[in-house]
C-alpha cells in the first residue's frame, strides 16, 4: 500500500465520520461485558480523536477510566465505519466551551462550566469502512434495486485502515 493510498484512505474515514453525528461508543463494564450506548460526536479531529461530552459519573466515564479498550460505531447513508481505539476521560473547560451546544445543554445540565461536564476522547488505533455506491438514500436505494433486477451484486468500498 503507498503512502498516497493511505493518506487517501484516512481522509475517506474522516469523511464519513464527519457526515454522521451519532455514533455507538461500545466499552467494557465492571464485569467485562460488552455494553453500546449511543454518544453524539462533537468533534473529529484527525489527528486521529474523536470527541464526546459525556458526565463524569456516567457509566462510560467509569467503565472507561477503568478499561480504556472501546469501539465506535457509525452509520449514515449506505455508510458504515467501525473505529478501534483507546479512550479517556479528559477535563478541559476550554474544549468543552468550544464544542458545546444547544443540543449538548438539552442532554446535559450547567453547561461546560459544570465539574460533572468532561470530554471523553478516543484516540482511534484502527478504522474499517464500508461505503455503498452514491452517499444519498435515493442512490443506494436505485443501486439496490438495480442489484436485485439484474442479479448482480452491489460493489462499494471496504477498506481495513490503521490510523496510528
Amino acid at each position: 500500500m503507498s503512502d498516497h493510498t493511505t493518506e487517501d484512505q484516512h481522509e475517506r474515514v474522516i469523511e464519513l465520520l464527519r457526515g454522521s453525528k451519532v455514533a455507538m461508543l461500545t466499552f467494557h463494564d465492571a464485569g467485562g461485558a460488552l455494553l453500546s450506548k449511543p454518544m453524539a460526536t462533537q468533534d473529529v479531529d484527525f489527528d486521529g480523536t474523536i470527541r464526546f461530552i459525556a458526565e463524569r459519573s456516567s457509566d462510560k466515564a467509569r467503565a472507561i477510566g477503568a478499561d480504556p479498550r472501546v469501539n465506535v460505531a457509525y452509520s449514515n447513508n449506505g455508510s458504515w465505519v467501525s473505529v478501534a481505539g483507546t479512550a479517556r476521560v479528559v477535563d478541559d473547560v476550554a474544549k468543552l466551551e468550544e464544542l458545546w451546544s444547544s443540543f449538548t445543554s438539552a442532554w446535559l445540565e450547567g453547561g461546560p462550566d459544570n465539574p460533572e461536564n468532561v470530554l471523553i476522547e478516543v484516540d482511534a488505533e484502527s478504522a474499517e469502512y464500508w461505503a455503498a455506491p452514491g452517499t444519498s438514500t435515493m442512490i443506494s436505494l436505485a443501486n439496490l434495486v438495480k442489484a436485485k433486477v439484474t442479479g448482480t451484486r452491489i460493489e462499494g468500498d471496504n477498506e481495513q485502515v490503521d490510523l496510528t
